[in-house]
């Protein structure tokens, strides 16, 4: 396939070579276009969100919280204030809250725990109404044995919300109830947030204030008709496929973790009314597909450090089929065990993987820490090390970090620490 724009006919099976394959994908996460210049204001944003589909959530805050790391490797920097506002997210007690028809985000389980367009929430309603047989068995045992707890939480929320579950540790229910504590509580509100019964109103340092749905979402969202279960997901599938450009169904379904009988169901009748098209892939074993009409233009020229939850590489498969790169995230794996360590970045320059960092941000020093950089086989460490270390001086400046300091661990680090040693402006 040339780098031109190309028609797909309706129903034709397309054929990729592997570097058009990863052309397609970078195009497809938003790595394929240049960064903006000047301020990323909350449309740019929203754009980066859209070139996603959905941000996620974690609690590992090393170098920054995972959810932001998605939006400076496709943008660069930003105000990570704007993200606050569009999720109700506060460093303070004083949280940046949208109002209710202002809210563009909502927190769900997504891929894992995540952030998506408020317009997502009725496609995921078919989840929430299986939370007795999705969520986790605790939650499901909980919720099958002790209903009454579940009302009395619920009606705590209704009362008391937006509220922490911190708060539930008191009990709303008489002392003598010897089945209501701490940890059923939290387990109770686990499984109604599942449900779809509470949703997360905002978060305050990354804690979660609950409240119901109705004091949370915009109107429109809760009056949005709920499609049948096959309908709904399909359109996850289809968002899926726009958002990966080339894939196979298990890549598919596994973008909103759709169940693996559903998702491939699912695909058989996109692909029969031609809104998937079938593809064959250079070195895949298994049959992949395209959203039918056009194939985006290839641009190979891309440069990102990406967070180890960044959607282009959190399927460990596809990152290794796509890219011939072995991605493992080592953070609960012993330190003794790591091979290249805790919070580990993979480089992405033109349009392959061609390096991996483990980093930190050292905020009392303001400095950020590289403490291993490693180059991949085959890749060149002299032309990687000054677009690295270019990288490096940019995420330090959009993290608020005077300096970059590169450890000595890593068959990188002697050229990396030479090239952040230059005065070079970083570029956008």
């Amino acid at each position: 396939m040339s780098a031109r724009t190309r028609t797909v006919g309706v129903g034709a099976e397309i054929e990729l070579s592997t570097a058009e394959a990863r052309g397609v994908a970078l195009v497809a996460q938003g790595l394929g276009r240049p960064r903006p210049n000047g301020r990323v204001d909350a449309r740019r944003l929203r754009r980066g969100i859209d070139d996603v589909g959905l941000l996620q959530l974690d609690s590992v805050n090393v170098l920054c919280r995972a959810h932001y790391m998605p939006l400076f490797s496709r943008l660069g920097p930003y105000s990570q204030t704007i993200l606050d506002r569009l999720a109700s997210h506060a460093d303070d007690a004083g949280p940046a809250r949208a109002g209710r028809e202002d809210r563009s985000l909502f927190e769900y389980w997504g891929h894992e725990a995540s952030l998506l367009p408020v317009e997502t929430q009725p496609l995921l309603r078919w989840r929430m109404a299986r939370a007795e047989k999705l969520t986790e068995k605790p939650a499901r045992l909980l919720a099958a044995e002790k209903p009454e707890l579940l009302q009395s939480v619920l009606r705590t929320v209704r009362e008391r919300g937006p509220i922490r579950a911190a708060e539930l540790a008191a009990p709303v229910r008489k002392p003598k109830n010897p089945w209501y504590n701490w940890s059923e509580a939290k387990i109770a509100l686990d499984y109604l947030f599942f449900a779809g019964l509470v949703c997360v109103d905002h978060r305050v340092r990354f804690e979660r204030r609950y409240d119901l749905p109705e004091r949370v979402l915009p109107e429109a969202v809760l009056d949005a008709p709920t499609p049948p279960e096959d309908e709904a997901q399909r359109q996850l599938l289809l968002i899926a496929a726009a958002r990966l450009g080339v894939a196979t169904e298990p890549d598919l379904g596994d973008y909103f973790r759709l169940p693996r009988k559903e998702s491939k169901a699912r695909l058989a009748e996109l692909v029969e009314a031609g809104l998937l098209n079938p593809a064959r892939v250079e070195g895949w074993n298994a049959p992949a597909y395209v959203t039918a009409g056009r194939l985006p233009t290839l641009v190979r020229e891309a440069r990102a450090l990406l967070a180890p939850f960044d959607s282009l590489v959190w399927s460990r498969s596809r990152t290794e089929r796509i890219f011939g790169f072995r991605h493992r995230i080592e953070l609960y794996t012993p330190a003794a065990k790591r091979v290249h360590g805790y919070y580990v970045l993979p480089f992405l320059l033109g349009d392959g993987l061609v390096a991996r960092i483990d980093v930190k941000s050292d905020r009392g020093a303001g400095v950020l820490r590289v403490l291993g950089a490693f180059a991949e086989p085959g890749a060149d460490p002299g032309a990687v090390a000054p677009e690295l270390a270019d990288e490096l001086r940019l995420l330090a400046r959009w993290l608020d970090l005077a300096h970059v300091s590169v450890a000595r661990k890593g068959d990188l680090a002697g050229k990396l620490t030479k090239a952040v040693t230059t005065t070079q402006e970083p570029r956008y």
